[in-house]
């Protein structure tokens, strides 16, 4: 299960049960930080939590004053800033060089039924939906901390900013579609009548997912692994051997499919990533031929470069070399990081790992290489990284050296 999905859940049973409670959302970063803007952690009156906003320096504090968040049902954007080395945090003369912003909102009202929908829909679809949410106001004007615009996956919008006549022109739609396009979240500044509003706009992600080809003993840990990160995974054996429905029970779906029927039989949707590992030629150029005529995010295919070539060579001779040139810039083969893998586990991880970075725009290299804040695009903001730990694939394993005090 996703940590949004858990959320959902939480929100679900809380409101069924009448129980007060309250979201938090991480919606600002400058510097170093744990988890990116658009992290959740969902806090009832009993004091239980889902999901997590860092690495365990700011739970407690947040959930503090979601407790008051609850009882004034006003929401709430509290600052966290460790940027000075004098800062005295817990009595720890250390900060972790960051500023982070949580917007604290209570549950119960329509905004955040909306919101969630829209979470559900965007796993549901497997496709990408926005949320613009404002974090800030100054001068006069009377719009709220939290109200927001909801651009759903099928483009319908629900937008209290749009009803209240806030905007003068279609400005918030405007940046709700470019992020949806572009899959890059961003804090935006508007004129309003009477002031200035901030707004988080935040792109919803799907739940990757993962389309394995093969049902060999080495796919069983790529699906170990795509599972404890929650994607959505699929085994299609082109052997089609009845054992393998068993023998891949972690897997969500278990299709038994020779290569010829893979466009009728196997979805395939634009944020989907694909791993060859059927070990047979014949099989993997019926399916590279399928996969032409699909946009996904990701191909990957066991073997070495001569091996991939030879496959491509062998479609140019068939004619389809336009489109083989496409296939070509998504096709990594052989598949995975150079991380010196060699037993089966190892080269699963490696697997996964050029995936993700893939998906995130990510060259896969050292952190503390990296110029920049881990979190940010290359070469768009210019935050220093302090030490982090870990590979530059898109996930975070910077955990933070002290808890970080509030400031709001």
């Amino acid at each position: 299960m996703t940590e949004t999905q858990a959320i959902i859940d939480s929100y679900r049973r809380a409101t069924a049960e009448g129980e007060r409670a309250a979201l938090a959302t991480l919606v600002r970063v400058e510097g170093s930080a744990y988890r990116r803007p658009g992290a959740r952690m969902f806090i009832t009156e009993r004091g239980q939590t889902t999901g997590v906003l860092s690495g365990g320096c700011l739970e407690r504090d947040v959930s503090e004053r979601a407790a008051k968040v609850m009882r004034t049902g006003e929401p709430l954007v509290v600052t966290y800033d460790t940027t000075s080395d004098d800062d005295i945090v817990w009595g720890l003369g250390i900060g972790c060089n960051g500023v982070v912003q949580v917007l604290i909102e209570p549950a119960g009202e329509l905004r955040l039924d909306c919101l969630m929908q829209l979470l559900k829909e965007c796993a549901k679809s497997r496709r990408r939906g926005a949320v613009a949410t404002v974090i800030h106001q100054e001068g006069e004007t009377e719009i709220r901390i939290g109200t927001r615009a909801l651009l759903y996956p099928d483009e319908s919008l629900l937008s209290e900013l749009l009803v209240s006549g806030v905007f003068a022109g279609p400005s918030v739609v405007n940046d709700l579609r470019d992020a949806v396009e572009s899959g890059a979240s961003a804090i935006k500044r508007y004129e309003v009548d009477a002031g200035i509003i901030d707004v988080f706009i935040q792109v919803i992600e799907p739940q990757v997912s993962l389309v394995i080809f093969g049902a060999g003993d080495d796919a069983l840990p790529v699906v170990a692994l795509a599972q404890n990160l929650s994607w959505q995974t699929t085994v299609v054996d082109t052997k089609l051997r009845p054992a393998s429905i068993e023998r891949f029970a972690a897997a969500e779906t278990v299709l038994l499919c020779p290569p010829e029927e893979v466009l009728d039989r196997v979805p395939l949707n634009e944020s989907a990533a694909v791993v060859l590992m059927t070990h047979n030629y014949l099989h993997d150029l019926e399916l590279l031929k399928a996969l032409l005529n699909r946009r996904v995010r990701y191909i990957g295919c066991l073997g070495p470069k001569r091996r991939a070539e030879r496959l491509l060579l062998e479609l140019e001779e068939e004619g389809e070399s336009t489109l083989v040139d496409a296939c070509r810039a998504q096709l990594h083969a052989p598949a995975g990081l150079d991380i010196g893998a060699e037993t089966p586990a190892e080269i699963a991880f490696s697997i996964i790992v050029e995936i993700k970075a893939v998906l995130t725009g990510r060259g896969g290299g050292l952190l503390r290489n990296r110029s920049g804040s881990i979190h940010s695009e290359v070469g768009k903001r210019g935050m220093t990284a302090h030490w982090p730990v870990g590979d530059e694939f898109g996930i975070a394993t910077n955990l933070p050296k002290v808890a970080i005090g509030a400031a709001s």
